[in-house]
């Protein structure tokens, strides 16, 4: 969970964000990451210009342990951070804030996604937990 929290920190963080949730350029940035997170074609030059980025994708190839399990794993932080954007209305600092607080505490940011969401995230560390090693 903190791999996601973290993840999502160092998105945001990269996302040209500026200005109020209904300005469109924070509506287009929000987008690019929901995209840049789903798409593996577009995630690699984004985690290669960042080098916090780039160790967080080395933390979570390393954890997954196969492509299919890290795009799954890039699927459900996508899927989180777009819940995190709506429920904030997709305010830049209030996501940022929510982060925060999230890496320091982990089930409290649970408790902020939806149940079937919690349960893809619970699904995915069963697969994650379960695969060889």
């Amino acid at each position: 969970m903190r791999t996601l929290v973290a993840l999502a920190l160092v998105l945001l963080a990269a996302a040209p964000l500026a200005g109020e949730a209904p300005d469109p350029a924070v509506q287009e940035a929000l987008a690019a990451t929901l995209r840049v997170l789903r798409d593996p074609a577009l995630r690699s030059p984004a985690v290669a210009g960042s080098p916090r980025a780039a160790a967080i994708d080395t933390e979570v190839r390393a954890m997954t342990g196969s492509p299919q399990l890290t795009q799954e794993f890039y699927d459900l932080a996508a899927t989180i951070f777009e819940e995190l954007a709506k429920s904030s209305g997709g305010d830049p600092n209030t996501m940022r804030e929510t982060l925060e607080r999230a890496a320091e505490d982990p089930a409290a940011f649970a408790a902020l996604v939806s149940p079937a969401t919690l349960d893809r995230l619970r699904a995915l560390a069963v697969k994650i937990s379960d695969r060889p090693r």
